[in-house]
């Protein structure tokens, strides 16, 4: 696909070739050389990166493999890629760029990156923040409207971004890593959590990408990850993709490895209801791993737990957890016979979890009741999902006649809406077990709940490197990601009323509203000042008004660098 500019013959010498077919004259361009040791020869590998203007022969129009080769040309005839929107949305940048100052973020990806890749790669993480999305394609109309880290703020196209996923090796993440967790407390506990995501990857070329355990989406290839967190700062330590042919429980053994290789030593997990086994537990407690777990389902030792605790704390305000909208009490227990240790098993119930699964389940009901009515006089049969919860009666002869609800069972449940229980292996508070648990979230939203965590729902055109790519900058999002979460909690938590501002996509949405204007002397200047809601946002981050203004003024002075730079040209 050719581009809508022209663009001078690259100064490369020896690396360009033209080749003329018919009218047009095509440049090719020599990115590298191969050695065939059966021939013993060098060839040349070239790319076609546009054809000759027909009337200047020192032009070209370029392609998109242009861009790949000369990522920093400037274009002209089309968008300005140095051009942007005269209003610039800057509140949220300034947190983030302050975010990336004190975790020396810059400095620690520069020793594996160039500057300008190492710019590119936060700009990316920024988007990814800000849109919940790293869709290339979009990128640039973020970029528009957005300060960047990149020279100039330069915007990149979206065929650059996509290529440089590709770049982005297993060298450079893991150097990244190795050096990010030397620089942590690895004395503190730590937790595990384990997600997988559920995209179908149809790009046979993508070796993670296997048929697995998927949650939804059956049938479909998946890549698995799993991603550390430091327990006491609640920062993310590392992460890790796997085929998703291994599931979870497998992969545990293998992670253990890697843990201590960083040089942790004090080892837990933080595991959905899919790991709630008797056999998981005793492995856990045979390992020496503490963990946090969600209880699976309503079994009935779950429920019958609930229900001799019920009507003891879900009024008590000792037991509110405001900032979760749920009641929560602690008991000790064991979990199964010959169970050797007492669990603390934490009992919460939400009102509005209340109301809404009882809502769906007496419409699950009404709906079940309307289709076995349906069916009277027929010989038919029905599945356990309609014997748990009604005597089905039949004549002699097999003909269903009606359905009779078992009110105790249906009675039962009803009561337990709006429950759940999350169980310890250490003592620790209701509150501090659910937040704790709650701390998925972060990971969840940034990998498996976004849709384009990989830039689409099928993989059809990702390579293994650009998997890996999008991996690892989501792990770079989530580091500055997890540190707005846990500052804006932090500070909500200090508040005499808590704030429904203070999450992180409410407060992006509020920063996103501190705009600076490019008026008629070309100069960019904050449009007005900071709000009341605004300045409790940053105070969360140890900002205030100054910091903003200080921020924008740096920002105005680039761009207006790169203007007279460009004028220059």
């Amino acid at each position: 696909m050719y581009l809508k500019s022209r663009v001078k013959l690259p100064d490369v010498h020896g690396k360009l070739t033209r080749l003329r077919r018919g009218d047009i004259t095509y440049i090719k361009y020599e990115y590298g050389r191969y050695y065939d040791p059966e021939k013993k020869y060098t060839y040349p590998q070239r790319a076609t990166i546009g054809k000759v203007c027909p009337d200047d022969d020192t032009m070209m129009i370029p392609n998109e493999a242009f861009l790949k080769y000369f990522p920093d040309a400037v274009l002209s005839g089309m968008e300005d890629r140095t051009e942007r929107s005269s209003c610039l949305r800057v509140g949220t940048y300034a947190v983030m760029h302050k975010i990336v100052l004190d975790y020396s973020l810059d400095k620690l990806l520069g020793q594996f990156f160039s500057e300008r890749d190492m710019a590119l790669l936060l700009d990316l993480a920024s988007y990814s923040i800000v849109e919940e999305s790293n869709v290339a394609q979009h990128y640039p109309d973020y970029a528009y409207n957005h300060p960047l880290y990149s020279s100039g703020m330069k915007i990149y196209s979206d065929a650059s971004v996509s290529d440089f996923f590709k770049s982005i090796t297993k060298d450079k993440s893991t150097g990244f890593l190795n050096e990010w967790n030397a620089k942590r407390n690895r004395r503190e506990r730590i937790y595990i959590s384990y997600d997988s995501t559920n995209k179908n990857c149809q790009a046979g070329e993508i070796e993670l990408a296997e048929f697995g355990h998927a949650k939804t989406d059956i049938g479909s290839a998946i890549i698995n990850y799993s991603v550390g967190y430091d327990l006491k700062n609640k920062e993310p330590l590392f992460y890790e993709a796997y085929p998703g042919s291994i599931n979870d429980v497998s992969q545990l053994r293998t992670m253990l490895g890697k843990i201590t290789g960083y040089g942790y030593k004090k080892i837990g997990f933080i595991l959905d209801r899919g790991y709630f086994s008797r056999g998981n537990i005793r492995y856990l407690d045979e390992c020496g791993y503490s963990f946090v777990i969600m209880a699976k389902g309503m079994s009935s030792f779950i429920s019958d737990l609930i229900l001799e605790n019920k009507g003891t704390f879900e009024n008590k305000r000792s037991c509110d957890m405001n900032a979760y909208g749920v009641y929560g009490k602690t008991v000790q227990r064991t979990l199964f016979e010959g169970d050797e240790k007492k669990r603390y098993i934490h009992i919460y119930h939400s009102i509005s979890k209340d109301a809404d699964e009882r809502e769906h389940f007496e419409n699950a009901l009404r709906e079940r009741t309307a289709l076995l009515m349906s069916h009277q006089n027929e010989t038919v049969e029905f599945g356990s999902a309609y014997e748990k919860y009604f005597y089905l009666h039949y004549d002699k002869d097999g003909v269903f006649l009606y359905p009779e609800e078992k009110t105790t069972v249906t009675e039962r449940e009803i009561s337990l809406c709006g429950y759940f229980v999350i169980i310890t292996s250490e003592r620790m508070t209701a509150k501090e077990a659910l937040h704790l648990y709650k701390g998925r979230d972060v990971s969840e939203k940034l990998f498996a709940s976004d849709k384009s965590f990989l830039g689409n729902k099928s993989m059809r055109s990702h390579t293994n490197e650009g998997v890996e790519g999008r991996i690892f900058t989501q792990f770079i999002a989530l580091i500055i990601r997890n540190k707005i979460y846990t500052a804006l909690q932090e500070e909500n938590e200090k508040l005499e009323k808590k704030q429904n501002y203070m999450t992180v996509p409410a407060a992006i949405r509020e920063l996103e509203k501190i705009e600076m204007t490019r008026q008629t002397d070309n100069v960019y200047r904050l449009d007005h000042a900071v709000t009341a809601k605004q300045k409790k946002i940053l105070e969360a981050f140890g900002m205030n008004e100054g910091n903003i203004t200080y921020r924008a003024g740096e920002i105005s002075n680039t761009l207006k660098k790169s203007n007279i730079q460009k004028e220059r040209r």
